[in-house]
């Protein structure tokens, strides 16, 4: 009985919601296919043409993620980085500001655990130069006016 007061049980919660989350995420998903084709084989079963089928349901084939817009991923790995390193430097100046103030020591584990955001923002700054260069090598340049188009959509 003891486990269920610790203080560790709420971050093993937040942690198995996540996962039950994804877990009946992907389950639903599987059903909603197994379902389709259940309906299709019937249909089949009872005589009606492939034709009507694909009328009523829409072609036979899974539905298939739209290939990604190159120029729209690096602006949303820009934006991205340009987010999370002012939301780090934020933190970090908010929590050195409120010690200078309050003179606290322990303030300052605050600014230490915003340097995680400020990091995730450098890492999509270098995905973004990495995808800039690979664009590059295709023969797809990318300056400012044309990795601002992929802004506007």
């Amino acid at each position: 009985m003891n486990f269920f007061w610790s203080p560790f049980m709420v971050p093993v919660a937040g942690c198995l919601v996540g996962a039950v989350a994804i877990v009946s995420g992907i389950w639903f998903e599987a059903q909603k296919r197994m379902l389709r084709s259940q309906e299709r084989m019937t249909m089949l079963a009872r005589g009606v043409p492939i034709e009507e089928i694909e009328r009523l349901m829409g072609p036979g084939e899974e539905e298939k993620p739209t290939p990604k817009d190159p120029l729209r991923s690096l602006s949303n790995a820009r934006r991205t980085g340009i987010v999370l390193v002012s939301v780090g430097l934020g933190l970090v100046l908010f929590f050195i500001t409120l010690y200078l103030i309050l003179q606290e020591r322990a303030i300052l584990s605050g600014a230490a655990a915003a340097l995680i955001p400020l990091a995730i923002g450098i890492g999509f700054f270098v995905d973004y130069n990495l995808q800039k260069r690979e664009l590059s090598r295709f023969g797809l340049e990318v300056g400012a006016e044309s990795s601002s188009v992929g802004l506007d959509r």
